[in-house]
């Protein structure tokens, strides 16, 4: 690809990124925990280079968007946008060339030189040559952007269901370095059901890998299928967590998800923390 191609697809990238933060808050833990929308907030004017001299923490505006891989992107957008009901900010794709291949990809390739193997057998893709490509769908919600990401060969298209590396057997939230997207069940929605809600609508659509857990114990899917509705979320009701009700789950591309709700002392002590914040900012 040629220099002015990279430089093109590098501030394309750029843009997707700088447009999709329509809605983000300052403070994204709090906000999308309990679905409070973070008030506006004037941060104290001071120059530029005050600025980029001080603190790193005063040179942020907070958390731009949470980003997800994915095998099967039409499939993750159908789950994100139809079932969980985030619009579509925009989409963009077909990124190629040696600048975004540098931008994402430096330390995988360096790590793949130390271990003296084949980017490619360790799941890099070669955007660099163009072999593989990546696209990218932003989805917004009250209070944050999921961006989606699908690497795939060159010769498969927009959206399929082919994606460029295999997709990871274990999930488990105890690995280091995972990571959870978490949503905040509104304060007067029954949880149970809508955790029953959820799952029977994905499976009306084929996506069966989205499976809730249980707070019971159960050996096999079949019992977990047959747990008692009050049985699909673990409400807290002691300590400096009470107020707090939450449940693990699985998404449609295998990826972990946590749904929760927040009422009485816990919502209170983030909302505190939360104020507290933009006091001192």
């Amino acid at each position: 690809m040629s220099n002015i191609q990279d430089e093109k697809t590098d501030l394309t990238r750029r843009a997707v990124l700088k447009s999709a933060g329509v809605a983000m808050i300052a403070g994204l833990t709090t906000s999308a925990a309990f679905g409070t929308t973070a008030s506006a907030h004037t941060m104290p004017t001071i120059g530029t280079q005050e600025r980029n001299a001080g603190p790193l923490g005063g040179r942020l505006q907070g958390v731009q968007h949470f980003g997800l891989t994915v095998q099967n992107m039409d499939r993750a957008y159908a789950f994100y946008t139809d079932v969980l009901g985030g619009t579509e900010v925009m989409r963009d794709g077909d990124f190629q060339g040696e600048r975004i291949h540098n931008t994402l990809l430096t330390d995988q390739e360096i790590e793949a030189r130390l271990r003296g193997v084949n980017p490619r057998t360790m799941g890099v893709p070669d955007l660099k040559g163009g072999s593989q490509r990546l696209d990218v769908r932003f989805i917004q919600f009250e209070n944050v952007v999921i961006e989606l990401l699908q690497y795939r060969d060159a010769d498969q298209p927009m959206g399929g269901p082919r994606s460029f590396a295999e997709p990871l057997d274990h999930m488990s939230p105890a690995f280091p370095r995972m990571m959870h997207i978490c949503f905040h069940i509104r304060d007067d929605v029954d949880f149970n059901k809508f955790i029953a809600d959820l799952e029977a609508e994905s499976a009306k659509r084929g996506m069966t890998q989205v499976r809730a857990n249980r707070v019971i114990t159960v050996t096999s899917e079949q019992e977990r299928r047959a747990a008692p509705a009050e049985a699909n979320s673990n409400g807290i009701t002691e300590g400096k967590s009470n107020g707090w009700r939450l449940i693990y789950c699985k998404g449609p591309e295998g990826e972990q998800l946590e749904f929760v709700q927040a009422l009485g002392q816990v919502k209170r002590v983030f909302d505190n923390a939360r104020e507290a914040r933009q006091k001192s900012s």
